[in-house]
Formats: C-alpha cells, sequence, structure tokens
C-alpha cells in the first residue's frame, strides 16, 4: 500500500477500523521499514517484535468481534528511551544503568495502550538527555534519514529519525530546551511541546526519580 508508512496516526487507524489492512499487516510493514534503514540510521535502538505480533493479533481479534480498543487500536508506535515501558530498558543513555530494566509502564504509555496503541520499540536519546544531537557509550549514533553525515538533533533524534523514515506510525518525546522541536525541525516531522502539567511525566523520570524536573513536559512527534 503506497506510501502507507507515512500517513499520520489518526488516517493509520481509520484504515485498520475500514478493515483495509490489518493490525498485524500494518505492524509487519512498519517492522518491515525499520529493517530496511534502521541499520544505517539507529533510530529504533530497541525492538519487542513478538509481544507487538500478539498485540497486533489480539487487535485484530477484537476487531473481529466488532470490538474496539480506542481511537488508536492497533497503531504501531515507537516511544522516547526514557518513557518506562515494563520489561524494557530504560537507561538515559548512561553506560552505568545499561541493565536497568523498567519494572512498570509510564502513566503516558499506559494511557496511549489503553486507547489501542501498539508499542514496538524505543528510541534513541544523548547521554541524560542533554545534547542536540542523539548519542550515548549504550546504544551509539543516530543519523539523519535526509543525510546520514548529519544528526536528527536531540535529545528525541531517534524519535524524529524515525517518524521521518517512515519506520513508526507515531512517537512521543519529551522537551525542556528544545528536545522534541529541535529533532522534529533537523528531521522534516511534526513535534510539539504541550504546556507544562498537560500530560503526565510520571514513569519518564530518571531511574531511580519518580517525574523529571518541573520544566519537563512530555509530547507527540508526528
Amino acid at each position: 500500500m503506497a506510501d502507507l508508512h507515512f500517513l499520520t496516526a489518526v488516517q493509520l487507524s481509520e484504515k485498520i477500523k475500514s478493515k483495509k489492512i490489518s493490525c498485524l499487516e500494518m505492524l509487519d510493514l512498519f517492522l518491515a521499514r525499520t529493517e530496511k534503514f534502521n541499520p544505517n540510521l539507529n533510530a529504533i535502538i530497541y525492538l519487542d517484535k513478538e509481544a507487538a505480533r500478539e498485540r497486533a493479533k489480539e487487535a485484530d481479534e477484537a476487531l473481529a468481534k466488532g470490538e474496539s480498543w480506542g481511537a488508536l487500536h492497533g497503531v504501531p508506535m515507537t516511544v522516547k528511551e526514557n518513557f518506562n515501558i515494563a520489561g524494557q530498558p530504560s537507561t538515559w543513555g548512561v553506560p552505568d544503568l545499561k541493565n536497568n530494566i523498567a519494572k512498570e509502564d509510564a502513566l503516558a504509555v499506559k494511557r496511549m495502550k489503553a486507547i489501542g496503541v501498539n508499542f514496538f520499540g524505543k528510541t534513541n536519546v544523548p547521554l541524560l538527555l542533554s545534547d542536540w544531537q542523539s548519542f550515548n557509550e549504550i546504544y551509539g549514533t543516530t543519523n539523519n534519514p535526509w543525510d546520514l553525515n548529519r544528526t536528527p538533533g536531540g535529545s528525541s533524534g531517534g524519535s524524529a529519525a524515525a517518524l521521518a523514515a517512515g519506520m513508526t506510525g507515531l512517537d512521543a518525546g519529551s522537551d525542556i530546551g528544545a528536545s522534541i522541536r529541535n529533532p522534529a525541525h533537523y528531521c522534516g516531522v511534526f513535534g510539539h511541546k504541550p504546556s507544562m502539567g498537560i500530560l503526565p511525566t510520571l514513569g519518564c523520570a530518571f531511574p531511580g526519580g519518580h517525574v523529571p524536573p518541573d520544566i519537563s513536559v512530555i509530547g507527540p512527534l508526528a
């Protein structure tokens, strides 16, 4: 299906709900794009293919019964590495935390799952989310899909690069000093820093903390 990987999340959801494509077919499309382009980009640094494929199958079974999980039923999504997802690494790019595994989902992740999103991977960040590029010693360097010799920005650079390459249907990042807006600009995608307090940051803090600093917010990239 031509250019399906560049449709909006709402458009992807409409394709699924109208049964023009199954949830599993859509996930496999994005996984195939990831397999093709990610080796050069290094934007998606953690994949959970099997769990995502199982959720996609469950989403298809629900649709077959006339059930809807919500506005983004079955839409494949990635998320910035600092968002906790139970059983997945959350390191902030700090080598000493390379074995840190989240015990529960961030509140935003729970809410996205509650409206049907299918998370299949996490995207790269700079050390401590504190740079306008996306390199750390755990995952390496993320490159800009428009020019592999240039940076995608940071600190949500992996998120922006993955979207620009059509490897994911939606992503979410965090922002203090342009960490969503900067990479969105560098990669030619949409990124929004919401007003403080609109979206929950619980589960997006440095490992061992509860919530990020007061000036930090989370927001969408699309």
